[in-house]
């Protein structure tokens, strides 16, 4: 498995990955699928993919067949004031290490780009937290909608 930069035309998984029901089921507090619409693509893709900017990386993960199972990134969210990262598998290919895989990759290129602290909120419920846990995030606090985690690097 592998993580790599998407091009644009790739942005068809994006688009796929959120719209799948079992995938965002985990998003319904926030309201579960998401479109991603071709119009959205290409200012999408500049933001996230076609900059230089270090607050933002974004990788598809792909398994050993050459498919894509899911994405990963981080960015700086200046709201919080904490770089922020995502995971997302695609429900079908959970429960095989993607996630693990991705979410310790991640953390390295942050790291990499001079990152000392990345963190995530999970929906309250969601089985994703163990995950995080066992790649070695702790808990920082939590709110009635989510569990905000955090990892020094």
């Amino acid at each position: 498995m592998e993580l790599v930069k998407p091009e644009t035309k790739d942005l068809w998984f994006r688009k796929g990955l959120l719209a799948d029901e079992e995938t965002m089921s985990f998003n319904l507090r926030w309201g579960g699928a998401i479109e991603f619409g071709e119009d959205r693509w290409k200012d999408w893709y500049t933001r996230w993919i076609g900059n230089a900017d270090s607050n933002f990386l974004y990788r598809y993960v792909r398994n050993d067949e050459g498919q894509f199972v899911g994405e990963c990134g981080y960015h700086y969210d200046s709201d919080e004031d904490k770089y922020l990262v995502d995971v997302i598998i695609m429900d079908k290919f959970r429960g095989n290490g993607y996630g693990r895989y991705a979410l310790d990759e991640l953390c390295k290129e942050a790291k990499l780009n001079g990152i000392t602290k990345v963190y995530d909120n999970i929906a309250i419920g969601n089985p994703a937290v163990r995950l995080f846990e066992k790649c070695g995030f702790k808990e920082e606090y939590r709110t009635d909608e989510f569990v905000m985690v955090g990892k020094e690097l």
